[in-house]
């Protein structure tokens, strides 16, 4: 499936995350609620190993998990290491960087599954922004300021992002990879010494291992104008608080939308208590006056209804297991009311 051939008309999918223990209690809410594009679950809280770094660290040259912490060794000589991961990256060998049971135990129960009705089967992998930022060497100084360090970080990660692409191929010809940056909520910040261009080379390297459709989530505020600048074909964003700042992107959300890509509205809440006061009327409204925000900027509302997803804000792993299965359940409600208005589905 490429940019363009894929009109989703707001049906639902998820970020990633949820609280679960148990891999197949996981999928099979994720399977009930969004059997169209079913995201396999990522579970934080059933090892460190899933932790968003640690989960796709696994294989990074001098990479040390202890208790709850994950960082680089640089004392170590990373060479040979080193030399193996540009080996995989050149002769696109991916299976020496796969993703193991131990970290993403959701992504192997939903290999083993059969899917009857998905359109489409979604991934997710840590981006190299959030990953470099947040991962440190031993003396605490972030991976993503070694030069050597972040180029071989996104060279994993694509490498990481191939090999999940193609497993996931097995259950669907039609696979969408999110890359998640969270930490891009924090650039141009004085705590952050990135340049516009750094990130998108950053974030290229690691979609050029992506074959299919290739999104990009910022669950806070960003220059938006940065990741539309991108070859991503889906831009995922908290609508739910941060609707309104897209909308001062007009001319590069439109350009974004002309060839061919997709908005993906994080329009139910990830937050517990915001999630208690929302019912799907209320967040068509606010679905609604959203996309309306662009509208109003030149954006014609069916054509940016057509070319959109419906999503939770952000992962629901740090919920209560009954608050997030509300917010998958609010998804999928406010995906078929939506699509039964505006499209006319049953």
């Amino acid at each position: 499936m490429k940019r363009g051939d894929f009109e989703p008309e707001c049906l639902a999918t998820a970020i990633g995350s949820l609280p679960h223990i148990d891999p197949k209690e996981a999928c099979s809410l994720v399977l009930r609620y969004l059997p169209a594009i079913p995201a396999w679950p990522q579970l934080p809280r059933r090892s460190f190993l899933e932790n968003m770094y640690a989960q796709f660290g696994e294989g990074f040259p001098g990479v040390v998990v202890r208790g709850e912490r994950i960082y680089v060794d640089r004392s170590q000589d990373l060479d040979e290491a080193l030399e193996r991961l540009y080996l995989a990256y050149l002769g696109n060998i991916v299976d020496d960087y796969a993703i193991s049971p131990a970290h993403a135990a959701g992504l192997h129960t939903l290999l083993s599954t059969e899917l009857k009705s998905a359109i489409a089967v979604k991934g997710q992998i840590t981006g190299p922004i959030s990953f470099g930022l947040t991962v440190t060497d031993q003396a605490r100084r972030a991976v993503l300021y070694d030069e050597v360090l972040a180029d071989a970080l996104a060279k994993h990660l694509r490498l990481k992002a191939s090999w999940q692409e193609r497993r996931l191929n097995t259950l669907s010809p039609n696979t969408i990879i999110f890359v998640d940056e969270p930490y891009m909520a924090s650039f141009g910040s004085a705590f952050i010494s990135l340049s516009r261009e750094q990130v998108i080379t950053l974030l290229e390297e690691v979609f050029q291992g992506i074959g299919g459709l290739k999104g990009v989530h910022c669950c806070g505020n960003t220059d938006w104008s940065i990741l539309l600048a991108t070859s991503a074909d889906i831009l995922s964003l908290d609508a739910y608080n941060y609707a309104s700042l897209l909308s001062l992107y007009p001319d590069e959300v439109k350009a974004f939308l002309e060839r061919g890509g997709i908005i993906a509205w994080g329009i139910v809440p990830s937050e517990e208590g915001a999630l208690g006061r929302e019912t799907v009327s209320s967040l068509i409204d606010r679905l609604e006056e959203a996309m309306g925000m662009l509208d109003r900027r030149g954006i014609p509302f069916h054509h940016l209804a057509q070319r959109s997803l419906i999503t939770p804000s952000c992962g629901l792993g740090s919920l209560s297991r009954e608050a997030a299965e509300w917010a998958l359940e609010l998804t999928a409600a406010l995906s078929k009311e939506f699509r039964k208005r505006r499209f006319g589905e049953a």
